[in-house]
């Protein structure tokens, strides 16, 4: 027999599409919900990537890619005006 999960326990994986909404309006949005919720990324992240025996830089470059990638988001605006076109 399958366990019934409750909606508020599952993970955003294991929730069908048309559960979505409902589950949705299940999470913390409060300041202290939101709080957890990073910090728990940030523990999964870091004991996934970075406190790991044999380490690499894979951790490290995502973050970096992850800082470059935001930076050119936000800089795009005035980056657009510097392209060369072929006509002036």
């Amino acid at each position: 027999m399958a366990s019934v999960v409750p909606m508020k326990e599952k993970k955003l994986m294991d929730v069908k599409i048309g559960e979505l909404p409902k589950w949705i309006l299940m999470r913390d949005f409060t300041p202290k919900g939101i709080a957890g919720a990073f910090q728990r990324g940030y523990y999964r992240y870091y004991n996934k990537y970075v406190n790991v025996k044999k380490g690499s830089v894979a951790g490290v470059s995502m973050v970096l890619a992850a800082y470059v990638l935001f930076n050119y988001c936000c800089s795009y605006k005035e980056l657009k005006h510097e392209r060369r076109r072929k006509y002036h």
